[in-house]
Order: structure tokens, then C-alpha cells, then sequence
């Protein structure tokens, strides 16, 4: 997608050790109309593969799982990183290292909504390690659904993520792909 592209090269950030910082549209401020054109990008590419449910983690994938939920008219779940009053005991819940936050996270979600039999797409902020993806993919598992797509926003293709979900044998889109970053420089594929 040419318009985000433009602007990780206009706004994004390398941080180091793999980090881009993407904070002034995705992260911590977001971009409605941009997150509005990549949720149609998504629902583009995912129109066919029959899903009834959108995942992803909280709180940096929620905008672009929202709109794409939007552009589908699916419900979107999010994975919570503590457990509220309001959940019941019984819950689904994960382990994932996170890159950005130096620990491992929980993933939490209510067996409310996330049920077997559903049809899960994921759609996430960033596939690097792809440790976030699968912790999705075991609350998905957990609750008896069926994973039948994967998207993120922003793919970087020099860390493994790619190749451990591609196991998974689903679609898998990212809408940019950067290819390397080093020094103070982020190359596109």
C-alpha cells in the first residue's frame, strides 16, 4: 500500500535492533483515513476466505482490525494485556515475547467472544518474530476456531515471522514490507 509506505519513509523511525517506530500513525497516534484505506486493503484481499471474526492484540492493532472489520462487517475481538473485573474467571489466555516492550505479554481473551467453529482472520500492527500472530493463533486454537487468514500492516521480511506462519497454510498480507534497516535507513521489498 503506496500510502503507507510514504509514510513510514516520511515519519518512521529506526530506532535499533529492529525497531521501527511508527508512533506518529499507527502507535500511539493514529490515522483514521489511513487506517480507514488499509481496512479496505485487507478486506479486499480477504473478501473469499469466509471469515466471521476478526483477532488481533491489544492496543496497536486494534485501529487497522477495526476498519478492516468495518470494510467487512465482521465483529472484531481484541486480546486483552490484563484481565478486567468485567471478564469471566474461565478465559483464554497466552504467553508472547514483545520486541518493543523487552518482556513477555499476556493475551487474554473471553470464551464469550471467541468461540468454536468461528472463521478467525488476524490482523495485527507488525509481523516480525511472528510471536504475537502465534500467540493469536493458540487463543484461536483454544477456543475451537478456525484461523483462515493473517494480515499485518507492516512486514518485516528480514525477521522470521513469515516463515513460522506460513505452516499455518493461510493467506498471509502485509500491505509493507521492509526489507532492511540499518543504520538510520528503512528499505522497502
Amino acid at each position: 500500500m503506496q500510502s503507507l509506505i510514504q509514510r513510514i519513509k516520511n515519519e518512521g523511525q529506526n530506532l535499533g535492533n529492529g525497531i521501527l517506530k511508527v508512533d506518529s500513525f499507527v502507535n500511539h497516534q493514529v490515522d483514521p483515513q489511513l487506517m480507514d484505506e488499509a481496512g479496505r486493503e485487507f478486506a479486499r484481499h480477504f473478501k473469499n476466505i469466509g471469515a466471521t471474526k476478526i483477532l488481533t492484540a491489544e492496543i496497536s492493532g486494534i485501529a487497522p482490525a477495526v476498519f478492516t472489520g468495518l470494510h467487512m462487517n465482521l465483529p472484531v475481538v481484541y486480546a486483552r494485556k490484563r484481565k478486567p473485573i468485567t471478564m469471566p474467571d474461565q478465559v483464554l489466555l497466552t504467553l508472547a515475547p514483545s520486541h518493543t516492550k523487552g518482556r513477555t505479554v499476556e493475551l487474554i481473551v473471553s470464551p464469550e467472544y471467541l468461540a468454536g467453529g468461528e472463521n478467525v482472520l488476524i490482523i495485527d500492527d507488525f509481523l516480525a518474530s511472528g510471536a504475537t500472530i502465534m500467540g493469536l493463533v493458540r487463543l484461536a486454537e483454544a477456543a475451537g476456531a478456525n484461523l483462515v487468514g493473517i494480515g499485518a500492516l507492516i512486514e518485516k521480511t528480514f525477521e522470521p515471522g513469515r516463515a513460522i506462519l506460513a505452516p499455518l497454510g493461510v493467506p498471509i498480507v502485509s500491505l509493507a514490507a521492509v526489507k532492511s534497516m540499518e543504520g538510520d535507513k528503512i528499505s522497502f521489498a
